[in-house]
């Protein structure tokens, strides 16, 4: 019999082949420069190493937490529809932060970059991911299971809440009415995946865009300011090891440059674009 995760994935791949199916055939009806071959495929290469990577950890980092987990301070009701319902909420709540620690500190832009190294934004992107984020993913999971999220649960939300979050990369402007204060929208994640300086490190969350609007990273897509996405630079090495290391190697290369310890832990542990001697900014400045 199926684990929950596993009906997950066959459930949603029907859905995720017919929807690039209908974006990919539409674009081109209507001459949209929404995809490209060599991106589109790049993209399935890092959704097979992320998932490898996720597979191969899943059982290692739910051992820790389950051991939190005997620690936990309520005893819910599974059962309960509640219990859904706040576990959807706190782990999107969690993901916002591992999403803004992701944008705001250099050691972990470095492996989240990958998710936006790409310059199309369609339902492919959406695949692009973190492919080493799995090795710390689970560290922000560990309060909720202290409250008393059941782990496996945990990992079954997040299957469910990426189904969404993979479904908003698309340039199509699909509009939800009043629930675009609620829910992330599409145009809110064009936001996000945009290198224009107005667009920078905004919009962060997977499923609800309130928490963007609660901690001041909100920003609303301008018809005045049309998304470039990609980065804010190009990359030199635009094969799948540049496109993966490329940002770890030129931070690497600055720790290595400095001598003194506390600008090498800057260097780790401030913002994307700080560097010491001030050549380069960070997005804020």
């Amino acid at each position: 019999m199926a684990a929950p995760e596993e009906w997950i994935v066959l459930f949603s791949t029907p859905i995720y082949v017919a929807l690039i199916l209908i974006e990919f055939v539409f674009s081109k009806i209507q001459d949209k420069k929404y995809y490209s071959f060599r991106d589109s495929v790049t993209n399935l290469i890092f959704m097979i190493l992320n998932a490898l990577f996720d597979l191969t950890f899943r059982l290692i980092y739910l051992i820790p937490l389950y051991f939190f987990y005997q620690y936990r301070i309520i005893e819910f009701n599974f059962n309960a529809p509640l219990y859904w319902v706040l576990l959807f909420i706190c782990e999107d709540f969690v993901f916002y932060w591992l999403h803004y620690v992701g944008h705001h500190v250099r050691l972990f832009w470095t492996i989240h970059v990958t998710h936006h190294n790409s310059n199309y934004f369609n339902l492919t992107t959406g695949f692009r991911s973190a492919i080493f984020e799995p090795l710390y993913r689970f560290i922000y999971f560990i309060p909720l299971v202290l409250i008393g999220f059941q782990p496996l649960h945990l990992l079954i939300m997040y299957s469910i809440t990426q189904i969404y979050g993979i479904l908003v990369h698309t340039e199509y402007n699909i509009r939800l009415g009043w629930l675009e204060n609620i829910f992330v929208t599409p145009s809110h994640h064009r936001v996000h995946h945009a290198s224009n300086v107005i667009y920078l490190d905004k919009n962060m969350g997977m499923c609800l865009i309130i928490w963007d609007k609660i901690f001041g990273t909100y920003q609303e897509e301008l018809e005045s300011e049309p998304p470039v996405f990609g980065l804010t630079h190009d990359l030199e090495d635009k094969s799948i090891f540049g496109e993966i290391f490329g940002e770890f190697l030129a931070g690497y290369e600055m720790f290595r440059r400095h001598i003194l310890w506390k600008d090498k832990l800057k260097i780790i542990f401030k913002p994307p674009g700080w560097s010491v001697e001030g050549k380069t900014k960070t997005s804020k400045e």
